[in-house]
């Protein structure tokens, strides 16, 4: 066997970082299924970021909310095209900083600046409830928002009596091809993949709008077959108002979000002794004394529902209902005969005559 993930499908719903994470989980053996659900663009017209930036120049804000690291670096990226780059800089250094997560610290240390204090959940909820500890009454806050407005937290630090500035660097888009998008749907309501990957809150709801009348066989999957798997707390946040389990690493990282599936996948993988081996099943794949078969999804489906009663007989009519709709007691013959070939171990799925097939456990 090649890798720890090796047998697993794995979705990526990321865009920016997505041949990175991509390559993290191939190199670890897992096949992955890529499928965009949104990507950032900047904004077309950059008026409202200009006065922004006008607004903290004329009024230096108090404190800085640095949300995201594109965001933090695309802000100053702007303003040297303005040539407003320093005193844009100048202003900030002498603000109260708060960045959000790792990424926006690197952005603000990058530019030479110095925040100040980070949450540990990586969530707004934790920046504002320290913000209104800290006390901002009458003072003006610089708030770069990542990707949309974010209307609850302006007002909670509107009723804590600051002022806030909104800038507006990027936006959320629906990806240029949705195709991969849908596909990935069909996949995990079909649990067909064994683990998908958000990076964000908006990629979450953007799969679940992709979703439509299919939302609740996505959520029932995830709930069960398919693992969750989530940069950190602020990405999983919306998923486990679903009533979703989710696993997040301790760090807002990629790798440390791989290290994680590579912990969770193969602990779901269900093993049994047949016939003198050891079978052990995974996503698309069966282990056989520690050779990796790959199988179709049809003999994979008669593999999965005969593992999960080994020793038992399971007749025609009842693989058949592991099959797809339309099938006949035909497609369960093939598929039999398919995943035979596909193990290459005789013996190990057996004929039980008039009665229907079993797997002889020791």
């Amino acid at each position: 066997m090649s890798g720890e993930l090796s047998g697993f499908t794995v979705g990526v719903t990321a865009d920016r970082r997505r041949d990175e994470l991509t390559a993290l989980l191939e190199r670890r053996g897992a096949r992955v299924v890529l499928a965009p659900a949104l990507r950032i663009v900047p904004l077309a017209d950059d008026t409202e970021l200009r006065a922004a930036t006008r607004a903290c120049l004329d009024n230096p804000p108090d404190v800085l909310m640095a949300n995201t690291g594109i965001g933090m670096r695309g802000w100053l990226e702007a303003a040297e095209g303005w040539g407003l780059a320093e005193p844009l800089r100048s202003v900030l250094s002498r603000a109260y900083i708060v960045s959000r997560g790792p990424k926006a610290r690197g952005a603000i240390r990058a530019a030479g600046l110095h925040d100040e204090w980070s949450p540990a959940s990586e969530s707004c909820d934790e920046v504002i409830d320290h913000l209104r500890q800290r006390g901002v009454r009458g003072q003006l806050i610089a708030m770069q928002l990542h990707g949309e407005r974010q209307p609850e937290c302006t007002a909670a630090l509107e009723a804590a009596g600051a002022s806030v500035i909104e800038v507006p660097v990027y936006r959320w888009a629906a990806p240029t091809d949705p195709a991969p998008l849908h596909r990935l749907v069909d996949l995990i309501a079909g649990r067909l993949v064994d683990a998908v990957t958000f990076t964000s809150a908006p990629a979450v709801g953007a799969l679940l709008r992709a979703a439509g009348p299919s939302t609740d066989a996505v959520l029932d999957a995830m709930r069960s077959d398919v693992l969750a798997a989530c940069v950190g707390p602020v990405t999983a946040a919306p998923l486990r108002r679903h009533g979703v389990p989710v696993v997040s690493p301790n760090r807002a990282r990629l790798g440390a979000l791989v290290r994680t599936i590579v912990d969770e996948l193969p602990q779901r993988a269900i093993s049994v002794k047949v016939a003198g081996h050891l079978l052990t099943l995974r996503g698309h794949a069966a282990i056989l004394d520690g050779e990796l078969r790959p199988l179709a999804p049809a003999p994979m489906a008669v593999l999965r529902a005969l593992a999960s009663t080994p020793g038992r007989v399971m007749s025609r009519a009842a693989l058949l209902r592991t099959l797809p709709r339309g099938a006949d007691e035909h497609a369960v013959e093939m598929a039999v005969a398919r995943l035979r070939a596909g193990l290459r171990t005789p013996g190990v799925v057996q004929t039980v005559v008039k009665r229907g097939y079993r797997l002889p456990v020791d």
